[in-house]
């Protein structure tokens, strides 16, 4: 029993130190793959009918629209500029909700998205949630909150196969990231919840209802002022 508790210690304790390792390497390089855009190039493989498809381009934060920040957290996350990753209030709702028979959401923050995206695969299970949130703690410690929205702007899943604001704004709007108007930026937010479904070039009337929402918010949320 002794050998088997010093082994489970040193499993843990490696596996803090690759995870802050890990952490500390993406605070300053770019992200430039993940195990989502992994998984959805194997579903891709695995189908006869379908061509593997990895459009991405990573761009620092001066290169991407400051109106794509304000989008997103208009959309995602507006009290993302002040909360250390989680937003509880958000939580408490989705957990009441819940206890109701209701349908969770609304309790992920962009930080949370982040942490997700970059170092865990797609899940609903308590072991990967709580790995989340101990992610999610991790990137709020050690980066800046420019490099979280960096990030989550470079990674986020916009297409099939499409990943990043950059790649997205070439691909639906035909012109580099930095130049999205506020009308595309909060497009492409519209159709985040599920871009395997949607398409800011083929925008459904839900979508030009949740843009107008977005455009709204952020009107009337303090500037992000991340951007360019």
């Amino acid at each position: 029993m002794r050998k088997f508790w010093r082994f489970i210690g040193k499993l843990v304790l490696w596996f803090f130190m690759l995870s802050i390792g890990m952490t500390l390497v993406y605070k300053f390089v770019p992200v430039y793959i993940t195990p989502l855009m992994v998984i959805r190039m194997i579903d891709q493989a695995s189908d006869d009918q379908r061509k593997i498809k990895l459009k991405k381009d990573w761009v620092p934060m001066d290169k991407i629209s400051k109106h794509m920040a304000q989008a997103v957290v208009a959309s995602e996350d507006q009290k993302f500029m002040d909360h250390f990753g989680f937003d509880m209030e958000a939580i408490n709702k989705a957990l009441e909700e819940n206890q109701s028979g209701g349908r969770i959401r609304g309790g992920s923050t962009i930080s949370n998205q982040t942490a997700k995206n970059v170092f865990l695969w797609p899940g609903r299970n308590y072991l990967r949630k709580g790995l989340e949130a101990y992610f999610t703690l991790l990137i709020e410690l050690l980066w800046s909150k420019e490099r979280i929205m960096e990030v989550y702007l470079n990674i986020i899943e916009t297409g099939d196969g499409i990943y990043g604001v950059e790649a997205a704004a070439q691909a639906f709007y035909h012109k580099p990231a930095v130049d999205l108007t506020r009308q595309e930026a909060a497009m492409i937010a519209a159709v985040l919840p599920n871009p395997l479904r949607w398409s800011p070039s083929k925008p459904t009337a839900y979508n030009y209802q949740r843009q107008s929402w977005i455009l709204k918010n952020m009107n009337n949320l303090h500037p992000v002022g991340l951007g360019k």
